[in-house]
C-alpha cells in the first residue's frame, strides 16, 4: 500500500471518529457553538485529505457538507435533526471509502455515484427542503430556471462557475472555459452578489457565469476537476443508471438461478445461503431498504415461501432504477474493517527504546562472558555471572511484554462512540423513549479484544432496548420515568476488563424463561423446577432460545445470546447476568486486557507437544486406567463424585493413538463452557506465559487452534482453543 494512503487511512478514521462524537453530541442536544465547529473541521479536513490522495469523489462529497455546516455555523438557528441524519449518512459513506481503500490500497474507481447522492442531499439539507434539486430554492438555479424556462426542462444538469479574482491577469478567459464545457448550450453572466456596479473594477474577475448542460453532471465535474472549488454543478434530471455495480447484479442474477432450481433436497439451505450472500450484496451497495426486505422474506413460515419471496426482493433490488441514495443503517449487521494501524503515545515507545538498549547491554555482558578465553575460565564464576544476567534478562523480557501490551491498547471509546446513534434509531423504530448513559469509555483494552467486543454489545444492546425496557405507558402505570434508562459502562478489575449494560426495565420473566425451555425441551419439567434463578436465567444464552411471540427485524431468532457467549467465551472471557423483577438486568462481561499474553500448559499426544490455556484447566490428574468406564461409544470416570466424559485428544485432533500401555491415565479436567471434561494425554509438561500469535494466512480462522508459540528450543508450540476444540 502506497505511504499516502496508508497515512490518509489513519488520519481519515480519526477524522470520521471525531465526527461521529461530535454528531452524536448534537444529536443529544450538545452545545451547538463547539459541535458544529468539531464537525465541521473533521469535515474540512477530511476534504483537504482526500486531495492529497486524489480521491476527488470523496472530495467532491465533503465539499458539500462543509459548505452547509459553514453557513450554519453562522446562524442562530439549531441543527435540524434531518441535517444531523444528513450528516451521519456521509460520514456512514466515508467509512464505507475508508473500508474499500483499506483492502484495495487505491481509492475506489466507482465512487462518483455515492458522491452525487451525497451532494444532491445536502443541496436538499442546506434548503431545508425534501424537493428534488431541480425543484429547490436555490437563488442562481432559481433565477435561470425564470430566465430559460423551456431550456431548463430540457437540460440535464446547470452549473455555476466563479473565476478567480485574478484570472485575467493569469492568462485565463472564462468565457471560453465554461463555452468549452461539455453539452454548453445557454450561458448567462452575472455580476458577484457582493459587487456593486458602480464600483466594478474592469481588471478584477467579478462574474458569475451560469451555464445549462446537455452533458451528465459526472461529464461537468470532470472538466472542472482543476477547479472544483469553483464550480457548483446541479443535476437535473438524476442519474439514469442502477445502483448496483455490474458485479453487484451478476451475483444477484447468480442466486436466482440458483433458487430457481428445483431439486429434491437442500431447499432450506439453498434459500438461506442465496438470501445472506443477497443481502451482503444489496448492503455493501448501498441498498439498505432491499437487503432488508429480503430479511424479513426470509422469516417467512414454509420454505416454499421463503423462497419465492427472497426471489422476489431480489428482482426488485435487481431492477431498481432509482437514484443512489446514501440511506443511515440503523443496524450494523457486520463489524466495519479495522485499519492495521494504531497511533501510539510517544511515552510508550521511549519506553520501548529504553528497554531495547538495557537489552542491548545484557546481550553484550552475555557476549563478554561466552568470549572469555578458555585458559582463564572458572566454570563457577561463569555460572553465577550467567545466572545474574538470565535474571536480568527475565526482568527485561517482563517489562518488554507489558511495554508491547501497552502500545497496543485501545479505549474502549473506539467501541463505544457506535452506539448512541444505534439506541437513538431502535427505540424510535420501536416507540421506546430511551436515554443511553456511557462510562468507562477511557478504559483501555487490547485493541484485538476492542475490535471483536462490537458483536457481543450489539446483541446485547438491542436485547435491552427491545426486551428490557418497557413502552413509556407501561413505565407510567409502573410509577416508573417515561424514558427508560441503559448504561453502558468499563472498568478494570486486576487484569480483567468488565463491561456493563444495564436498563431500568422490567427485569428478566423467570417462570416465562422456564415455560420457553420446557417448550423447546431444553430441560425436563422437573429439572426445571429443581433449578434456581440463576440456573434459569442461564438457559436464555441455549442456542435457538428466544421468547420473543415473533420475528422481527430486531428479534425473535434466537441467535442474540448465544452469539454473546460465543464470542465472550472466544475471547477468553464470561458472561453473566442479574436481573431484578420490575427494576431491570445487568449483562456483565468479564474480559481479558489482552489475549496475546497467556498462560498455557503443555501437554504431550502421539510425540507432540501441543498448549493448553490454563485458566481453562481445573485441575490434573493420574488415574488407574481400570477407573476409566465404557458407556455406549464413549468413555467416563468418576471423579471427585462427579461423572466426566473422557475425551483422548489424540483422537481429537485426528492424530494416530499412543503405543504406549501405561498403567494410569494422565487427565487434564477442561471447562468447556459450563460442563466439565476430561481430556487424556500422553504426558503433562510445564506452565510457561507465551506470547500468542494468531494464525495467519490459510490457516487463519482454523477452529480449535488459538494460536502460536515458540518453545526454548524452537519448536512451535500450538495452543489449543479449548471452546472451539470441545464445542
Amino acid at each position: 500500500m502506497d505511504e499516502f494512503v496508508e497515512q490518509f487511512l489513519v488520519e481519515a478514521r480519526e477524522l470520521v471518529e471525531q465526527a461521529t462524537v461530535a454528531l452524536d453530541a448534537l444529536d443529544r442536544g450538545g452545545e451547538k457553538p463547539r459541535e458544529i465547529d468539531s464537525l465541521f473541521r473533521a469535515v474540512h479536513t477530511l476534504k483537504g485529505a482526500a486531495g492529497i490522495v486524489e480521491f476527488d469523489a470523496m472530495g467532491r462529497a465533503m465539499h458539500a457538507v462543509e459548505d452547509v455546516l459553514s453557513r450554519l455555523r453562522t446562524s442562530p438557528e439549531s441543527m435540524p435533526s434531518t441535517l444531523v441524519v444528513d450528516s451521519y449518512a456521509s460520514i456512514d459513506q466515508v467509512t464505507r471509502w475508508l473500508d474499500e481503500m483499506q483492502a484495495s490500497g487505491e481509492p475506489p474507481k466507482n465512487a462518483d455515484a455515492a458522491a452525487d447522492a451525497i451532494i444532491r442531499r445536502f443541496d436538499r439539507s442546506s434548503h431545508g427542503s425534501g424537493t428534488e434539486p431541480s425543484q429547490v430554492a436555490d437563488p442562481w438555479l432559481d433565477r435561470l430556471r425564470k430566465a430559460h424556462p423551456v431550456r431548463f426542462v430540457e437540460s440535464v444538469c446547470a452549473f455555476l462557475y466563479c473565476p478567480a479574482q485574478d484570472a485575467f491577469f493569469a492568462g485565463e478567459d472564462p468565457l471560453a472555459v465554461a463555452a468549452a464545457a461539455p453539452g454548453a448550450k445557454t450561458m448567462d453572466l452575472w455580476l458577484a452578489n457582493d459587487v456593486a456596479f458602480d464600483e466594478f473594477d474592469p481588471f478584477s474577475c467579478a462574474l458569475q457565469i451560469v451555464v445549462l448542460s446537455d452533458a451528465q453532471a459526472s461529464e461537468t465535474r470532470n472538466f472542472f476537476r482543476d477547479q472544483i472549488d469553483r464550480v457548483e454543478i446541479i443535476d437535473l434530471k438524476g442519474p439514469a443508471s442502477s445502483p448496483l455495480s455490474p458485479t453487484a447484479r451478476a451475483v444477484l442474477d447468480a442466486q436466482l438461478k440458483m433458487l430457481a432450481f428445483d431439486a429434491q433436497h437442500g431447499d432450506e439451505g439453498r434459500v438461506e445461503a442465496a438470501a445472506r450472500v443477497a443481502v451482503n450484496v444489496l448492503r455493501i451497495s448501498g441498498l439498505q431498504e432491499n437487503a432488508s426486505a429480503v430479511e424479513t422474506a426470509l422469516a417467512a413460515p414454509s420454505v416454499d415461501r421463503r423462497r419465492e419471496g427472497v426471489m422476489g426482493r431480489i428482482r426488485d433490488a435487481v431492477v431498481q432504477r432509482d437514484d443512489v441514495i446514501i440511506q443511515h443503517e440503523p443496524a450494523p449487521q457486520a463489524a466495519v474493517a479495522a485499519t492495521r494501524s494504531l497511533r501510539v503515545d510517544m511515552d510508550r515507545i521511549d519506553a520501548l527504546v529504553n528497554l531495547t538498549g538495557e537489552l542491548t547491554v545484557v546481550k553484550n555482558a552475555i557476549g563478554h562472558i561466552t568470549g572469555s578465553p578458555p585458559d582463564q575460565v572458572d566454570a563457577n564464576a561463569i555460572r553465577v555471572d550467567l545466572r545474574k544476567q538470565h535474571d536480568l534478562l527475565e526482568r527485561l523480557v517482563q517489562q518488554l511484554q507489558s511495554a508491547v501490551l501497552q502500545v497496543r491498547v485501545l479505549p474502549l471509546r473506539h467501541v463505544f462512540q457506535r452506539f448512541p446513534r444505534l439506541v437513538r434509531e431502535i427505540s424510535a423504530t420501536l416507540g421506546k423513549p430511551v436515554a443511553f448513559v456511557m462510562e468507562g469509555e477511557a478504559v483501555e483494552a487490547d485493541a484485538t479484544v476492542v475490535e471483536s467486543l462490537f458483536e457481543p454489545l450489539l446483541h446485547l444492546v438491542r436485547n435491552a432496548v427491545g426486551h428490557g425496557v418497557e413502552h413509556a405507558v407501561d413505565r407510567s402505570v409502573m410509577g416508573k420515568p417515561a424514558t427508560a434508562r441503559i448504561t453502558l459502562r468499563a472498568h478494570r478489575q486486576l487484569q480483567n476488563v468488565v463491561v456493563e449494560i444495564e436498563d431500568d426495565g422490567k427485569g428478566i420473566d423467570i417462570e416465562r424463561v422456564r415455560q420457553t425451555a420446557a417448550a423447546r425441551q431444553l430441560a425436563s419439567t422437573d429439572e426445571l423446577a429443581r433449578m434456581t434463578e440463576a440456573d434459569v436465567v442461564a438457559l436464555i444464552f441455549a442456542p435457538g432460545f428466544s421468547t420473543a411471540a415473533e420475528v422481527t427485524g430486531l428479534s425473535g431468532r434466537g441467535v442474540g445470546m448465544d452469539a454473546v457467549k460465543n464470542a465472550v467465551e472466544r475471547m477468553g472471557g464470561t458472561v453473566t447476568v442479574e436481573t431484578r423483577a420490575g427494576r431491570g438486568t445487568i449483562f456483565r462481561l468479564v474480559l481479558p486486557f489482552s489475549v496475546m499474553m497467556t498462560r498455557v500448559m503443555t501437554a504431550e499426544v502421539s510425540g507432540q507437544v501441543f498448549g493448553v490455556p490454563l485458566e481453562a484447566v481445573v485441575e490434573t490428574a493420574s488415574v488407574a486406567r481400570g477407573a476409566i468406564s465404557t458407556i455406549g461409544a464413549g468413555r467416563a470416570i468418576v471423579l471427585r463424585n462427579r461423572t466426566l466424559p473422557v475425551l483422548t485428544l489424540a483422537a481429537e485432533l485426528g492424530l494416530p493413538a499412543s503405543f504406549e500401555t501405561a498403567s494410569e491415565a494422565r487427565l487434564i479436567v477442561i471447562a468447556n463452557s459450563d460442563q466439565l471434561v476430561a481430556v487424556e494425554v500422553d504426558r503433562l509438561g510445564e506452565r510457561m506465559d507465551v506470547m500468542l500469535k494468531p494464525l495467519e494466512g490459510l490457516l487463519q480462522g482454523m477452529t480449535g487452534v488459538a494460536g502460536t508459540t515458540l518453545l526454548g528450543d524452537g519448536r512451535v508450540l500450538l495452543v489449543l482453543d479449548v471452546q472451539g476444540l470441545f464445542a
